[in-house]
């Protein structure tokens, strides 16, 4: 399958880099900073150059000189993201605070990107309220999804259900900048990762009423399975599935739009 050749293939070269990466004497929280600091960069580019156009019409000009920058910094902040847990899991440098640390910057680099798009949107000569409010609420669900978690390990043992994981956010963010397309990426991620902060309430209520909720739909009835956003990763279902979300960033003609001044222009 796809997703099990792609994974393959990362967490091989992952491993050799953070092995590379422990011999060096580089530790876990050294990488989780470096992620936090480019994020900040990327974040910055973003705000000069989020961009008007969507991808496969980049008009005259050519894609946004700023967006391709920022698309490389996200790309290596992405590499900082996985390779910290890796070394810390190699080096023998794992620990609880570093975990806590992890955990915290990511909000914040969270909030930077889509404080980046909205400044951007912003600062327009005509702001274009509807996007800003979208980045806003976009960030929001990124944070809940973290929250929701954070909160429901307190009380129960795990949740870690839902579709939109840290690492298909920041897919979702990487692929949306190098396509050229954060309008879509942003009503995106606006729109359907709430679906992962919704089941991780129902999912946290079960188990707090004394149900077993079904966390693999392979073990469930027919009609469960047909809800291929709840396969896991690296299998077809959830290969369908993501496919879908990367055809949305790379070819949905979603220009900017405001709604809030009667302007919606969606395909």
């Amino acid at each position: 399958m796809v997703g099990k050749g792609i994974a393959r293939f990362f967490i091989v070269q992952r491993d050799a880099i953070a092995r590379f990466l422990v011999r060096m004497g580089v530790t876990p929280n050294m990488l989780t900073f470096a992620g936090m600091v480019v994020t900040a960069a990327a974040a910055v580019c973003y705000a000069l150059g989020a961009g008007h156009r969507y991808a496969w019409r980049l008009g005259e000009s050519g894609p946004s000189a700023w967006l391709l920058i920022a698309g490389a910094m996200m790309y290596n902040a992405s590499a900082c993201d996985m390779l910290d847990g890796a070394v810390a899991r190699i080096g023998g440098k794992a620990t609880r605070f570093g975990a806590f640390l992890d955990s915290t910057l990511d909000r914040y680099s969270d909030f930077m990107v889509f404080a980046g798009i909205a400044v951007y949107y912003a600062r327009q000569d005509s702001p274009n309220a509807t996007l800003v409010l979208l980045a806003m609420v976009a960030f929001f669900n990124a944070f809940m999804i973290s929250y929701s978690r954070a909160r429901a390990e307190d009380i129960i043992e795990t949740c870690t259900v839902g579709y939109w994981q840290r690492g298909e956010r920041s897919a979702a963010i990487l692929i949306g900048t190098l396509a050229y397309n954060i309008p879509a990426m942003v009503l995106q991620q606006a729109a359907l990762p709430l679906l992962t902060v919704l089941r991780r309430i129902d999912y946290t209520r079960g188990v707090l009423a004394g149900r077993t909720p079904l966390t693999d739909v392979r073990q469930g009835p027919w009609h469960l399975k047909l809800r291929l956003w709840r396969w896991p990763r690296m299998s077809v279902p959830y290969d369908i599935v993501t496919g879908l979300n990367i055809a949305w960033l790379i070819f949905a003609p979603v220009r900017p739009f405001d709604i809030f001044k009667g302007d919606l222009h969606i395909f």
